[in-house]
């Protein structure tokens, strides 16, 4: 049993004995005891006074003093105002580690036969060009999501919704068929999704070039943007798209093919999945039928250049497009057809979107829009609104070719892991498959926490050369401390040290190991807020805080020196169960951890 559990149990007993009351478990409030103050635990006694007839301190003290002599588990307290600090004798904290030590999956819950359904969409990107910056904090976010959900006994899914269709598909193909001269992935040693996202640069340079000749010829800026054939050219090939043009359709099949064999290729290397991909292509008809459902319910209605709006005034908002005057489907109507797709194909509880928080008044009004067609789970849908992440430098622009490319971005962190790890001397004794590996795992966690780290509601400046650091709040400095512990663990092995399945509970420990012992115990109610909150952060800055608790431990510690065998064996497990709480957390952060480096 968790020690709060018995200490809250014990109180309740004291509270019935003094005052005659028996309150619920949850009207305990124990916190962890202030660093400056003596003590583990801290019970408010403020909700008890009422009862007691007394003051905090008088209170505070008859609750101790029942303590110390009916719960075993209580070695001393003191009183600081209303807040009884309770020392905890060190057996209970050995206890504690013992039941840590046996239980393999320590922290996570596996989901029962009747456990929520929980489908996550993430990525979302568009076949014009390759995967961002931007799109590898919302994948890491996505990913990690699904884990922690998972781990709080969920089953989730996956999704990907791909932006496969639409006038910023059709720049692409139009300045390929134009200036591409039959180029292919194969023919210019590309990946496909660099390839094609170097036509949509170069379709935008051309339409620029043309809409300054245009205004060189005396237009406005909007009657040269009006006027541009460049982009008539677009928006006539997307409407021939749209009638099912074989020619046209050919093309759009073969770019985006080359396209999805580039993102694969990306996602792997990022360590993200999905269990099933949806393509706007095959939903927006589908949206596009809800729609007129709803124009003929009296739900939507038509302005007289023939497009379908929604009129939201009443909840506050104001009135939606969702047809244009031509027929063509906007983002919202794809997503009403995604979502009816996503719901026939499985029994979801909860669907959850993870999408930039530029896009918030987005679903704001698709919650209200599918409630209105009468789907019932439109009102309980959560957009995971998160911030936006820049470089020091500032923010990208995809059609100017200013975007830091994903691709790019990891291969960077690799090189930078390998030189700081070889520098550094923690590639010494390895292989070089062992090396690469290493560089790999190291440059990939580097990425992966120091966006992870902040909260995912802000916005964040992501520093390559800060996050790749061995020191500090990065992903190499947890990384290393785990290869550390397995370091340790390993020599006590060679020396022929055969630890016990449990400490010894005769043990008397120091502040600093009971401290760490605590953070141990504090796992499996930071996965659970980390699940409550969609907050990646909860989980990485907990994993932060043991690893510098341990560090500080090893510092003052003999470990292997250590000449009571008893001892030696306790801050072995002790050790042991820090490594498996570390691979843990950071598996749920979607970033391995190296055993030795």
């Amino acid at each position: 049993m968790k020690i709060e559990n018995k200490i809250a149990e014990a109180v309740i007993s004291a509270l019935k004995a003094l005052y005659g009351i028996e309150p619920e478990m949850s009207a305990i409030q124990l916190q962890k005891t202030k660093k400056e103050f003596e003590g583990h635990l801290t019970l408010v006694v403020f909700p008890f006074l009422k009862a007691s007839h007394k003051n905090p301190e008088a209170t505070a003290t008859e609750i101790g003093e029942y303590l110390i002599k009916n719960e075993p588990a209580v070695a001393s307290f003191n009183v600081i105002k209303g807040f009884l600090n309770l020392v905890i004798d060190s057996t209970c904290w050995i206890e504690q580690l013992n039941e840590i030590a046996s239980d393999a999956r320590y922290g996570i819950k596996e989901p029962e036969r009747d456990a929520q359904l929980v489908m996550i969409e993430y990525s979302s990107p568009n076949t014009n060009k390759p995967l961002h910056l931007g799109h590898v904090r919302n994948n890491l976010l996505g990913y990690s999501i699904s884990e922690i959900l998972k781990a709080n006994g969920n089953k989730v899914v996956k999704t990907n919704i791909v932006n496969d269709r639409g006038i910023h598909i059709c720049k692409s193909m139009l300045a390929w068929e134009k200036w591409g001269n039959g180029v292919t992935p194969e023919s210019s040693g590309k990946k496909g999704d660099h390839l094609i996202g170097d036509f949509y640069v170069l379709f935008d340079k051309h339409y620029k070039q043309e809409v300054a000749e245009l205004q060189e010829k005396g237009m406005t800026k909007e009657e040269a943007e009006a006027s541009s054939p460049l982009m008539a050219e677009a928006r006539e090939m997307l409407r021939k798209w749209e009638a099912g043009d074989e020619q046209v359709r050919s093309v759009w099949r073969m770019m985006n093919d080359w396209v999805y064999a580039g993102f694969d290729e990306t996602y792997r290397k990022m360590g993200v999945d999905f269990d099933k991909i949806y393509y706007e292509s095959q939903t927006y008809l589908e949206g596009k039928e809800k729609v007129l459902e709803g124009l003929e319910k009296g739900i939507m209605y038509r302005k007289e250049d023939g497009s379908v709006w929604a009129d939201l005034t009443a909840e506050g908002l104001d009135h939606k497009l969702l047809l244009r005057a031509d027929g063509t489907s906007v983002y919202m109507t794809q997503d009403i057809g995604t979502a009816k797709l996503r719901f026939q194909d499985y029994p979801i509880d909860k669907m959850v979107y993870v999408v930039g928080n530029e896009q918030n008044y987005h679903f704001q009004v698709l919650s209200i829009l599918l409630d209105k067609l009468g789907f019932s789970w439109g009102k309980d849908l959560v957009h995971f609104s998160y911030g936006m992440v820049e470089l020091p430098e500032g923010k990208m622009k995809s059609r100017e070719g200013t975007v830091v490319d994903a691709d790019d971005l990891i291969e960077e962190m690799v090189n930078t892991a390998r030189e700081t790890s070889s520098e550094l001397g923690k590639l010494d004794d390895c292989t070089p498959e062992e090396a690469d590996a290493i560089s790999n795992m190291v440059g990939l966690g580097a990425l992966k926490y120091f966006i992870l780290k902040v909260d995912p509601r802000k916005n964040m400046t992501f520093n390559p050369k800060e996050s790749i650091d061995f020191n500090g709040n990065t992903g190499p400095f947890i990384q290393y401390t785990h290869a550390r512990i397995c370091s340790v663990l390993r020599k006590a092995a060679e020396s022929g040290i055969v630890l016990p399945e449990t400490a010894n509970e005769k043990v008397v420990l120091s502040d600093k190991e009971i401290s760490l012992i605590q953070n141990l115990s504090e796992f499996p109610a930071v996965v659970s807020e980390a699940g409550s909150q969609f907050s990646p952060a909860i989980i990485a800055n907990y994993i932060y805080d043991l690893v510098k608790e341990y560090n500080q431990f090893y510092h003052d510690f003999s470990i292997l020196r250590e000449e009571n065998t008893e001892i030696r064996d306790f801050r072995l497990i002790l050790s042991r169960n820090v490594a498996k709480v570390i691979k843990t957390g950071m598996s749920l952060l979607g970033i391995d951890v190296p055993d030795r480096m």
